[in-house]
C-alpha cells in the first residue's frame, strides 16, 4: 500500500513538472539557506564553549560616570587575578594574560613575524581545554620559555621536535627563549586567539615589560580569567566582586562576565579582539526561520491551487472505495516525496555554496559528520514543517463530496479562501519587514561611509616592521630620519611623518590613563583620556585641522617635549567653549606639566561606531622608548594602477635603510573600512536572504492566483461576454491582492520600525529613519505582488471565454 502511495506520487510529481519544479527549487533553496544560516549563527554562539567553560569568568573594569557604572575596560590590573583568590573562596584559579600584538621570531635563518600572543601565568592550563601535547608543563614556570602552537612549532622547526629548542624573539629589542611546549592550534571560535605564551615570570627579566610586572593598581593592562567551583552562585560572587574596593578607588570597581558571553555581547575598549554583534545573529536566526515556514506557506498555497484539478481524480478514487484516511495519506505521501527531492538538492546546494558563504564571511563553515549534531534538531523542525505544510492540502482534497467532484463543480469554502489570503498576508507582512531592515541597514552602511571624519586618509600608507639590529633606541631614531629624507625623494610622496598610532587603528597602540590636572588647579582624578606620540609634522600630513592655536615644535628624537595638542573634545571637558582660550596653559599628568599648544577639531579616531574621546597628542618619543612605531607616508593624486609599483620603491627604501628587518604597509582608509566589513557582511546577507524570501513570497502569490482564477474561470468568461475589457479584468483580479499586500505593509511598518531603531542604536553615529524608506519599501512589495499576479490576470484577461463557459 505504501510503495503504491509513492509510485502514484512520484507519477503526480512526473506529470506536473511546472508544479513540481517551483516547490522543490523554492523548497530546495529554502532549506540550503536556512541550513548555511544555521551553520554560521551556530558557529558564532559556539565561541568559548569548551569543558568546563561555564566555570569561566572574566574580570573587567567599570568606571563611574555620573553617578552610575558603566564597562569600562576589559583589561584589568596583575594584582586583580591574585587578590579575587584569594580573598574569594569560590574563585579557585585564575590567570593572568598579558597581550602581545605581534612578536618576530627568529631561528637562524628564518623570521617569522607572528600576531596575537601572550604572557601567561601556568594556570592558564587549569582554566583553558588546551593541554601540552609535548613538553613539561613545570618548565612553564621558569623566564624566558615559551609554548608554541603546533602550526607555529612547524614553521619554526619543520619536522624537527621544537620542544628543548632555542631563540630569540624581538619586541623592540633581542631576547632569547626557550621552547617548553607545544600545544594544538587554538580554535578560531575563540575571543583570544593565541599563537604563542610566554611565562609571566618572564614578565621581570625581559626588557621589554619595563615596569609591568610590579604588583600594582594603577597599570590595568592585563586580561584576567577565573575558574569557579561547581555550583557558584555567580549572582552573589558578581555582587561581592562589584562590592569590594581592593584599589581604594570609588570611581571604578572589578566586575565579572561568562566567557562565554563576551563574543556576542561584550563591545568594550581594548578588547582582545573586535567581537561579534549578538543582534546580527538574532536577525539573521530570524530571517532563516521566515525564509523556511514562508517556503512552506507557499507549498500550501500551490498544492491547495493545484487540488481543484485533482477534484474529478479524487470523486473516482471515493466512488471506487477508498477511505478519506487513504487519500489523506497519499497527499502526504506526495508531500514527503517532494520535500525529500527537495531535501536532496539542498543538501548539494549546501556544498557548492559553503565555500562561497565561507570566503564572503572570512570563516571555515563545514557540514559534515562532526556538526550533525547541530542540524539534527533543525532537521527534525523541517520535518515536522513538512508533515504539518502537508496535511492541508491533504485534508482539502480528501474533503472534496464525490458527485460535485465528478461533475468539476467543486469550489473553495469562504474559510478556506480566508486562511490562503492569511497565509499570503503573513508572507508579505514578513517580508515588507525584511524590506524596510535591508533598507535602513544599507543606508546606515552608507551613512557610515559618508560621514567626514576630520582627517585625509587618501593615499597615506603606514610602515612598520621588526628591526633586527642590535642598536640603540637613539640611533634607531636617527634612522627613521634617514628613511623619511629617503621616501621623500620618490617623486610621488607628498609627506612623511612618524606616529605611534593612526585614525583607524583602535585601541591596540594607543594609550589611556586617568588622573589629570586641568588648568583651574582642579585635579580629575578619574578623567579617563586617550593619548598617542606624534612627530611635529603629523598634522600637516594628516590634514588635521586646528581651530585654536598651533603644532609643536619638532625636535630631536629622545629629548623630551611637553608641548601638547588636545581634541575639541578634551577643551569641551576641561570648561573651554572657546578652545583658544586654553592655548598656553599647562595640564598636569604621569608627574609631568604639559603645555597646550594648539586645539584640533574633532577626528573619528575610533570610527563611527563610538563616541569621540578626549585626546591627546604629544611629540612623546621619550615616552615610548624612542619609537613611533609607523612611518607614514603620504602619496601624491596618482592613479591607482601607480600604487604598486610606488609600494616597491618603498620597500626598497625601507630596506636599504633598515636591511635586517621584517617590513609591513597598510592602507589607512582601507584599514580604517575594515571596521565596518562585519557591518558590510551583514548589509549583503541580509540584501540575498530578504531577496529569497521576496522571491518565495512571489511564488506564494503565483500560486494563490493560480487558485483564485480557477475559481473564478467562468465568471471571467461572464464578464468579458457582457463586454469588460481586458484592463477592467486584469484590474479586477489585482484589486483584492493588492488590498491584502497593503493591509500586510501597515501592520509591518511599526514592527520593521521597533526593531531597527533598536539595532542602530549599537551605533554612536546613526542615520535616521527616514519617511522615503517605508515609502520605497511598500513601493517594492507592490510591485512584487503585481508582477506576481499580472502573468496570470493577463493570461486570464485574454483568454477566449467560450472555452471557460462551454460547458454550461
Amino acid at each position: 500500500m505504501i510503495k503504491n502511495y509513492f509510485k502514484i506520487a512520484f507519477r503526480y510529481l512526473l506529470k506536473n513538472k511546472l508544479y513540481s519544479f517551483l516547490n522543490i527549487l523554492g523548497l530546495a533553496l529554502d532549506i540550503a539557506a536556512f541550513v548555511i544560516i544555521i551553520l554560521n549563527v551556530s558557529y558564532e554562539r559556539s565561541y568559548d564553549k569548551f569543558d568546563g567553560s561555564e566555570q569561566v569568568f572574566r574580570i573587567y573594569m567599570d568606571y563611574k560616570e555620573g553617578g552610575n557604572f558603566v564597562p569600562g575596560d576589559a583589561q584589568t590590573y596583575n594584582l586583580t587575578g591574585p587578590t579575587l583568590k584569594k580573598e574569594f573562596p569560590e574563585i579557585i584559579e585564575q590567570v593572568r594574560l598579558y597581550r602581545l600584538e605581534k612578536v618576530t621570531f627568529v631561528n637562524g635563518e628564518k623570521v617569522i613575524q607572528q600576531p596575537n600572543g601572550s604572557l601567561a601565568d601556568e594556570s592558564y592550563f587549569r582554566i583553558f581545554d588546551n593541554p601540552l601535547i609535548s613538553g613539561n608543563l613545570k618548565d612553564f614556570e621558569k623566564p624566558n620559555t615559551l609554548i608554541l602552537t603546533s602550526t607555529l612549532a612547524e614553521k619554526l622547526f619543520g619536522k624537527d621536535q621544537a620542544v628543548g629548542k632555542n631563540l630569540s624573539i624581538f619586541d623592540g629589542s633581542s631576547t632569547p627563549m626557550e621552547v617548553v611546549g607545544v600545544i594544538k592550534d587554538i580554535p578560531q571560535n575563540t575571543h583570544f586567539k593565541t599563537n604563542y605564551l610566554i611565562s609571566y615570570s618572564t614578565i621581570n627579566t625581559w626588557n621589554r615589560m619595563g615596569s609591568n610586572g610590579k604588583p600594582n593598581w594603577n597599570r590595568n593592562n592585563f586580561f584576567t580569567y577565573v575558574k569557579v567551583a561547581s555550583n557558584t552562585d555567580i549572582a552573589s560572587l558578581q555582587k561581592k566582586i562589584t562590592g569590594s574596593d581592593f584599589e581604594k578607588n570609588p570611581h571604578e570597581r572589578h566586575n565579572i562576565e561568562a566567557i562565554s558571553d563576551i563574543h556576542l555581547h561584550s563591545n568594550k575598549p581594548y578588547e582582545a579582539e573586535a567581537n561579534g554583534s549578538n543582534s546580527r545573529v538574532s536577525f539573521l536566526s530570524a530571517i532563516a526561520f521566515i525564509i523556511l515556514i514562508l517556503s512552506w506557506l507557499n507549498y500550501v498555497n500551490l498544492a491547495t491551487a493545484k487540488s481543484l484539478e485533482r477534484s474529478k481524480e479524487v470523486g473516482i478514487r471515493k466512488v471506487a472505495g477508498a477511505q478519506r484516511s487513504q487519500l489523506v495519506f497519499q497527499s502526504l505521501g506526495e508531500s514527503l516525496l517532494l520535500n525529500l527531492f527537495a531535501l536532496l538538492l539542498a543538501i548539494g546546494l549546501v556544498y557548492l555554496m559553503l565555500p562561497l558563504f565561507n570566503r564572503f564571511v572570512g570563516k571555515e563553515l563545514f557540514l559534515g559528520l562532526s556538526n550533525l549534531t547541530i542540524i539534527l534538531p533543525f532537521l527534525g523542525f523541517i520535518l515536522l514543517g513538512t508533515l504539518l505544510s502537508g496535511l492541508y492540502p491533504a485534508m482539502v482534497i480528501s474533503g472534496f463530496m464525490p458527485i460535485r467532484a465528478l461533475k468539476g463543480k467543486v469550489i473553495a469554502s469562504r474559510s478556506g479562501i480566508n486562511i490562503r489570503k492569511g497565509l499570503i498576508g503573513l508572507q508579505f507582512f514578513a517580508t515588507a519587514v525584511l524590506i524596510i531592515g535591508t533598507l535602513v541597514v544599507s543606508q546606515q552602511i552608507q551613512f557610515l561611509r559618508a560621514q567626514p571624519l576630520g582627517v585625509n586618509l587618501d593615499q597615506i600608507v603606514a610602515l612598520n616592521g621588526e628591526i633586527l639590529e642590535k642598536q640603540d633606541d637613539s640611533l634607531m631614531g636617527e634612522k627613521a630620519s634617514v628613511l623619511e629624507s629617503e621616501l621623500l625623494q620618490l617623486p610621488f610622496v607628498d609627506g612623511v611623518t612618524q606616529a605611534k598610532t593612526y585614525p583607524g587603528d583602535g585601541y591596540d597602540n594607543l594609550s589611556s590613563t586617568v588622573g589629570i590636572t586641568f588648568p583651574d588647579g582642579i585635579e580629575r582624578e578619574r578623567q579617563l583620556f586617550y593619548l598617542y606620540g606624534a612627530k611635529s609634522n603629523y598634522f600637516d600630513v594628516m590634514n588635521l585641522n586646528f581651530i585654536a592655536g598651533k603644532g609643536y615644535a619638532p625636535v630631536l628624537a629622545g629629548i623630551r617635549n611637553f608641548d601638547i595638542v588636545l581634541n575639541e573634545t578634551f577643551a569641551r571637558i576641561m570648561g573651554f567653549t572657546d578652545p583658544s582660550e586654553i592655548i598656553g596653559k599647562t595640564v598636569k599628568f604621569w608627574g609631568e606639566s604639559f603645555r597646550v599648544s594648539g586645539v584640533i577639531a574633532d577626528y573619528h579616531h575610533f570610527g563611527l561606531k563610538n563616541k569621540i574621546e578626549p585626546l591627546i597628542i604629544g611629540n612623546l618619543y621619550w615616552a615610548y622608548g624612542g619609537s613611533m612605531d609607523n612611518v607614514l607616508v603620504k602619496m601624491k593624486a596618482i592613479g591607482l594602477s601607480s600604487i604598486d609599483k610606488n609600494l616597491v620603491q618603498i620597500k626598497q627604501k625601507w630596506k636599504d635603510v633598515f636591511p635586517q628587518s621584517t617590513f609591513n604597509y597598510t592602507f589607512l582608509d582601507k584599514k580604517f573600512e575594515a571596521q565596518y566589513l562585519e557591518d558590510t557582511k551583514f548589509g549583503v546577507a541580509f540584501q540575498l536572504f530578504t531577496g529569497l524570501a521576496i522571491f518565495i513570497a512571489g511564488l506564494g502569490l503565483f500560486g494563490l492566483t493560480s487558485y483564485t482564477i480557477l475559481q473564478r474561470k467562468k465568471e471571467i468568461g461572464i464578464r468579458r461576454v457582457s463586454g469588460a475589457s481586458v484592463l477592467q479584468i486584469f484590474t479586477l483580479l489585482n484589486k483584492d491582492f493588492l488590498k491584502l499586500v497593503g493591509f500586510s505593509f501597515i501592520l509591518a511598518v511599526p514592527i520593521a520600525w521597533y526593531v531597527m531603531e533598536k539595532w542602530l542604536q549599537e551605533f554612536a553615529y546613526q542615520t535616521k529613519l527616514s519617511w522615503w524608506i517605508f515609502i520605497l519599501a511598500g513601493t517594492a512589495a507592490f510591485a512584487v505582488a503585481v508582477i506576481s499576479v499580472s502573468f496570470q490576470a493577463i493570461k486570464a484577461a485574454i483568454a477566449n471565454p467560450v472555452k471557460s463557459l462551454r460547458t454550461e
